[in-house]
């Protein structure tokens, strides 16, 4: 399969899955979900045809987590593998579906995130071996219920994560940037602060300021972007970004990116002059703010 015809398996088509991510999942009464619902147990807005009554007023009706949830695809793969069969026909299904569905989705996610290494990766034997991961994900994605199931997920996640740690470092090579992997940057002011280049894996981001901020060559693989205000930010050539962190932040019309993906509905208002951008040599007070 072509590297465009695999991202369109990758993107979610709820057309074509029987509402799993409104099922499987438990998700807890939140600033995220209205109300608390056990796994396993459909969503009250769930309709009979598998779509969701309140879509286009889900941040409205107190849901913004629905908003920004991404299956990579697997909603519809495993319909598919049940052979299109809808869970509410056969409850002894149902619970076959679920944790198939739980098994999935990380195993697509992770194979989106390899992806895009291979493609910012030049030949070599790190390509190498980029390609033969995804390839080997490919194939337990395409895997039967059964085989999905007996995935260890976590450990397989393990063997994963350092190529595509090494991905990153080796896109980021030459930037300087600062590392901030899995730093607790809630509510940070991090407008104008150097972060080309920079490590935000796993990095919490919540309500960040990053006006006027250029993230090109950062790398955001895990990081939470909820409430973040990306006004007038650079986020073209920003590593591993998705459409669902975009989805979770604030931004304006003078927010780049990537070509790849758009600028969210509710980034409403007119475009935000950018923020004057330090330069290297204030990088460090900047980074320290943010702390």
């Amino acid at each position: 399969m072509s590297g465009t015809s695999l991202q369109g398996e990758l993107r979610a088509d709820c057309t074509r899955c029987v509402g799993l991510c409104c099922v499987a999942p438990a998700f807890a009464a939140s600033a995220d979900f209205a109300l608390d619902k056990p796994a396993g147990q459909p969503c009250p807005n769930l309709r009979p045809d598998s779509r969701c009554g309140i879509h286009d007023h889900l941040r409205e009706r107190g849901f913004p987590g629905c908003t920004v949830f991404d299956c990579f695809g697997a909603g519809q793969q495993v319909t598919a593998t049940f052979g299109g069969g809808d869970w509410r026909d056969d409850p002894t299904v149902a619970a076959a579906m679920f944790a198939t569905f739980t098994a999935a989705r990380p195993l697509h996610e992770l194979l989106w995130y390899l992806t895009q290494a291979v493609a910012l990766t030049p030949d070599g034997p790190l390509r190498d071996e980029l390609r033969d991961a995804e390839q080997r994900t490919r194939r337990l994605t395409a895997g039967s219920p059964d085989e999905l199931r007996a995935v260890d997920v976590d450990a397989y996640r393990g063997q994963v994560n350092p190529l595509l740690a090494r991905a990153s470092e080796q896109a980021r090579a030459g930037h300087d940037g600062v590392d901030h992997r899995g730093a607790m940057l809630l509510g940070a002011d991090l407008r104008g602060a150097y972060l080309i280049g920079a490590n935000l894996r796993g990095a919490c981001l919540v309500g960040a300021d990053l006006r006027g901020t250029d993230l090109r060559a950062a790398d955001v693989t895990g990081a939470d972007l909820r409430g973040a205000d990306l006004r007038g930010a650079d986020l073209r050539g920003t590593l591993f970004l998705h459409q669902s962190q975009l989805d979770a932040a604030r931004g304006d019309r003078a927010t780049g990116l990537p070509e790849t993906l758009r600028h969210p509905g509710h980034w409403s208002g007119p475009a935000l002059t950018p923020v004057r951008r330090l330069h290297r040599s204030g990088r460090a007070g900047a980074a320290r703010r943010g702390r």
